[in-house]
């Protein structure tokens, strides 16, 4: 897949180092600083989370922030905007699954 190279609030994602983080215990690669929702687009993972009621997945939506849908676990943190969160070396990516913290009404 392509990378996403322009984020409609991040800007331009220019062509940085190679960074590894863990998803759900994979040991995966992307560009430093791009969004970890970016990097795990590249990687082929389009569920970031699962609804709590229905359990259906979810993934990126509006990629700008506002909406919870690509919310995952980063660093032991739930509820974190994948969409705009910069990705760093050694960062821990798990899928959230239901709501944490936050009501959830889907």
């Amino acid at each position: 897949m392509d990378r996403i190279k322009t984020h409609p609030i991040l800007g331009d994602t220019e062509e940085g180092k190679i960074v590894n983080f863990t998803y759900d215990g994979q040991t995966l690669q992307g560009i430093e600083g791009e969004p970890i929702a970016a990097a795990l687009r590249v990687a082929g993972v389009m569920t970031h989370r699962y609804t709590a009621k229905k359990h259906e997945p979810r993934g990126v939506f509006c990629a700008i922030g506002r909406c919870t849908d690509c919310v995952m676990v980063v660093d032991g943190k739930p509820n974190i905007r994948t969409c705009i969160t910069p990705l760093k070396e050694g960062m821990v990516v798990n899928t959230q699954y239901g709501a944490s913290a936050e009501k959830e009404e889907s």
